[in-house]
């Protein structure tokens, strides 16, 4: 027997809000059966094929200390730096750049709540970092 991941949450102050800026970087979805809207306490987004889900749930604390559990981004197209860019912009905040003079690395940065999460290289950069290295 084993267990799987229902859903992530994260609790925050604006449910609504924060889904919707997580929807747009990550070109998440909402269930149609189940709109989300301004005042909902609990607003839930999903992977177009379904299989991950973020649940936003409004509490009443503030967030005072570092994520414990955080998720970490890597670009379906583009570079690590372009997708930490389009993020910026976007309204995320640079926490932490632990980026490698050798292109490895992330950046962590912090949602418009404060919420940790960081940013990797794609796939084509490591797969080409790796072929530069020889391995």
């Amino acid at each position: 027997m084993a267990s799987y991941v229902s859903h992530t949450s994260v609790d925050c102050a604006d449910a609504y809000a924060l889904s919707r800026w997580w929807q747009v970087v990550l070109d998440y979805v909402e269930d149609p059966e189940d709109p989300n809207g301004p005042g909902r306490e609990e607003c839930l987004i999903r992977s177009r094929d379904g299989h991950h889900q973020l649940l936003f749930i409004e509490v009443p604390d503030p967030k005072r200390v570092k994520n414990r559990v955080h998720v970490d981004l890597r670009p379906r197209e583009g570079t690590r730096d372009e997708e930490l860019a389009r993020l910026l912009a976007l309204g995320a905040t640079a926490v932490d750049d632990r980026r490698n003079t050798d292109g490895t690395g992330w950046v962590v940065l912090a949602d418009p709540e404060g919420n940790e999460f960081c940013i990797l290289r794609s796939t084509a950069e490591v797969a080409a970092s790796r072929g530069r290295d020889g391995a």
